[in-house]
């Protein structure tokens, strides 16, 4: 009896345990699970060519992406944009070919509201904000601005999940 109730200690120990580091775990990459609603393929097609991004996973902390506009059969512009979670930080990095010799510029998210998730780097030349705004399951509002030639400017961009 007294090595059957051992046994049955044992195993709740173990039993709690393992569910305490399951919720910590799940709860350390909070930040980039609430951007899931961004993984898969998003395009606007405008007059001029094709604008899209990709994302997916990389791993529990990591989305990756690519962006990238298509006029006729060139690509005008491309970029790698990674989303990682790094403890309580959430950041945006991109890295545009033949940009910032073509090293990652990062953007901490600075706000995630609602549906809107806003980065920034307030030393970046342009942008310095990039923001993501989920309206509905396949719809999304990319927003850059900031400052360019010392001026104020944005750029929108609806796209739609393929």
């Amino acid at each position: 009896m007294k090595s059957f109730k051992t046994v049955l200690l044992s195993t709740i120990i173990i039993l709690c345990f393992v569910s305490c580091k399951n919720s910590t775990s799940h709860k350390k990459f909070d930040k980039l699970d609430k951007m899931n609603w961004l993984l898969g393929h998003w395009e606007q097609k405008l007059p001029d060519g094709t604008l899209t991004e990709n994302w997916e996973i990389a791993n529990d902390s990591t989305f990756t992406g690519q962006s990238y506009f298509i006029t006729s059969k060139d690509t005008v512009h491309f970029e790698s944009i990674q989303l990682i979670q790094k403890n309580e930080e959430l950041i945006y990095n991109a890295t545009v070919q033949g940009q910032n010799n073509d090293e990652p510029v990062s953007f901490k998210q600075t706000s995630d509201a609602e549906n809107v998730f806003t980065f920034e780097n307030p030393k970046h030349d342009y942008p310095q904000k990039i923001v993501y705004k989920k309206i509905n399951d396949t719809n999304l509002i990319a927003t850059i601005s900031g400052k360019q030639l010392g001026k104020e400017s944005q750029e929108s961009y609806p796209m739609k999940k393929k």
